[in-house]
């Protein structure tokens, strides 16, 4: 047996001036050597190449009147001179249940793995607490499993062999899975004026290990109106809560709710009520009954309704809807106009229609 880098001379008597070439091989490659011929001594010369790789080199002499062929085992240096360290996944769940696998290859000065059965020193500190495990290498590497502790945080990992010592790798140790989590509203008041924004917001969200959850964790609130309409807000945690904004409706509801986190846990149920604001709708027709103006508007406290709140006119001949204008309040009122191009002098019905309420003008004569 040799020892990796050792200089391999293989010598054959004969009685011939022949020079037969020698075929070694081993799993990096394949060459002819061509030997010298020195007092009826055959000497070949292992290139450094093939005799500095542990492992088994074959050879092999190429001539026709005598048939030889063998194989020396080469091993690699005692010293370790590098360690090739392998880490995955870079992040695992806190739980126990869940691992990064350290794999280690200590190497020689000449890259050769280190001989079956050597001690490698496996070190990891998490929180305030430090860790050691001595594994022992088997074919070629060495490896352990490295579980996570029950809270979250980074988990520093490293080895060594032979005084020997890999750098220091990271792993991130995050929440597990969330628990069911409650949510909450905040409003300035309850009135549906389609104007004042609703908040929800969870309550700090964490797993069954009492970890808060990763900041980012998308939840989504989904919404269902008295006419099971379906709305969602959406809102990503921040120290475990998350805050989604929605604007009041404009017409009386009730709105129960609900927050995801899509696939994994939901919240409790909560219910929203929302009291009607505008009670009528005053209107006035001018200019040969094709001004309609609907105002003012009037909200809770007596005010102007906040400007943007939706209108509807419909617009009807002979039971058939021939249009519907829509537009939005300023200042309380609402303008449509009817141009002479577009709708002749006739007889019409009018829908008005805001807030949730509708008020019929029925047989408005244009001119």
């Amino acid at each position: 047996m040799y020892t990796a880098n050792d200089s391999v001379l293989l010598n054959f008597s004969t009685n011939t001036d022949g020079k037969p070439s020698l075929y070694v091989t081993n799993s990096y490659g394949s060459t002819l050597i061509q030997p010298t011929l020195t007092n009826n001594v055959l000497k070949y010369k292992i290139p450094k190449s093939f005799s500095s790789k542990k492992g088994i080199l074959h050879w092999k002499l190429l001539d026709n009147k005598a048939s030889l062929e063998g194989s020396i085992k080469i091993k690699s240096l005692e010293q370790v001179k590098n360690i090739e360290t392998y880490i995955g996944p870079p992040s695992i769940n806190a739980g126990k249940t869940d691992y990064s696998m350290i794999v280690v290859i200590p190497t020689d000065s000449l890259d050769n793995p280190i001989r079956k059965d050597e001690e490698v020193i496996i070190k990891h500190q998490f929180l305030n607490k430090k860790y050691l495990d001595v594994i022992k290498t088997d074919n070629l590497i060495a490896y352990k499993n490295i579980y996570s502790k029950d809270k979250d945080g980074r988990l520093l990992i490293s080895s060594e062999c032979k005084n020997t010592a890999s750098k220091e790798f990271t792993v991130f140790v995050k929440p597990s899975i969330p628990k069911p989590f409650n949510i909450y509203s905040e409003r300035t008041h309850n009135y549906a004026d389609g104007n004042q924004i609703t908040t929800l917001k969870t309550s700090i969200i964490k797993d069954s290990y009492n970890n808060i959850v990763s900041d980012g964790t998308y939840v989504t609130f989904y919404i269902t109106d008295k006419n099971n309409n379906k709305l969602q807000t959406t809102g990503t945690t921040i120290n475990g809560i998350a805050t989604a904004k929605i604007i009041n409706p404009d017409h009386e509801d009730s709105w129960n709710i609900k927050a995801y986190i899509d696939g994994i846990t939901e919240s409790n149920l909560i219910t929203l009520k929302f009291e009607q604001v505008v009670k009528n709708i005053p209107y006035t027709i001018t200019n040969n009954n094709r001004t309609i103006t609907v105002g003012p508007i009037k909200s809770f406290m007596n005010q102007f309704i906040p400007d943007g709140l939706e209108v509807q006119l419909e617009i009807k001949k002979d039971n058939d809807i021939i249009n519907i204008i829509e537009k939005t309040s300023f200042n309380g009122y609402v303008t449509f106009n009817l141009k002479e191009d577009i709708y002749k002098d006739d007889i019409y019905n009018l829908t008005i229609k805001t807030a949730g309420l509708s008020k019929n003008i029925k047989d408005l004569k244009l001119w």
